[in-house]
């Protein structure tokens, strides 16, 4: 089984995913999204030493509480207790391979090391993929505004070992399924579950996922079109491209031409 490397430096586009998710392909960081990673938690870190004014987000409250200062020894609790407040979605389970293009869209975005997260919570994120340990994740209570908040941290509890998982067919806690792949749960840093949180790897799983579907509904149609055309002895001349390139959509060059290439060497509709 083939290895993604997961490279900001790369273009992730729609056929890299469709045979990520078909082929069943692992993932692992390249270095140079290693590397990145490294330098903005460092950057974030030499930051946090040097200066003492509020950071929203970091040493201060969410929201409202922007202006309530948390104490150094209170960072990690609060990142924790962030993305346990927020895990509150209801609804149906949002279904799974939905939630597992949420994790590599999510592995993805913060391979730009623009996030401020450790390495071992995006290698997290990667175990959990490449063991299809998929989070239950509900598909109500996103406004999308600031990011798909409660979708994302249910995706993302089960990194600190709570919440719930679906793993070998079976919905069990997160914390026997992280043992089972061993696992430790995390301990997040300063800005972590603000960084996980933030993001619209919720809406935009569903989207990936529907354009995938498309593209396979339409290969499907431009198929069954062109074995009608033959079982009912229809003509190509109207496929010509001569005749579709006086247009010149592209999806309508695109369908005659496939439809064209289906056809090639019948002898009924030649």
């Amino acid at each position: 089984m083939s290895t993604h490397k997961i490279d900001p430096d790369k273009v992730l586009d729609f056929e890299t995913i469709g045979e990520i998710v078909r082929e069943g392909r692992k993932l692992a960081l390249s270095d140079t999204a290693r590397k990145k990673i490294e330098r903005c938690r460092e950057y974030l870190d030499k930051k946090l030493k040097n200066i003492r004014e509020p950071i929203y987000g970091i040493n201060t409250g969410f929201g409202s509480l922007h202006n309530t200062t948390i104490a150094e020894k209170d960072l990690e609790k609060l990142q924790e207790n962030l993305i346990r407040s927020h895990a509150c979605g209801t609804g149906p389970e949002v279904p799974r391979e939905i939630v597992k293009l949420m994790l590599l869209l999510k592995i993805r975005s913060l391979s730009y090391g623009y996030s401020g997260v450790q390495t071992e919570t995006v290698e997290a994120l990667i175990a959990l993929f490449n063991n299809d340990v998929l989070p239950v994740v509900y598909e109500q209570g996103s406004l999308g505004a600031s990011g798909d908040l409660a979708p994302l941290a249910h995706l993302c509890l089960p990194l600190i070992g709570e919440g719930e998982v679906n793993y070998e067919g079976q919905k069990v806690p997160a914390a026997s399924a992280l043992k089972k792949i061993k696992l430790r749960p995390l301990k997040f840093r300063s800005k972590e579950a603000l960084a996980l949180l933030n993001g619209t790897q919720f809406m935009g799983a569903y989207a990936v996922w529907c354009v995938m579907q498309a593209q396979q509904l339409l290969i499907s149609a431009n198929k069954i079109a062109a074995l009608s055309l033959d079982a009912y002895d229809g003509r190509i001349d109207p496929f010509d491209v001569l005749i579709h390139s006086v247009r010149a959509h592209i999806g309508q060059l695109f369908v005659a031409q496939e439809i064209r290439d289906h056809l090639e060497g019948s002898a009924i509709i030649n």
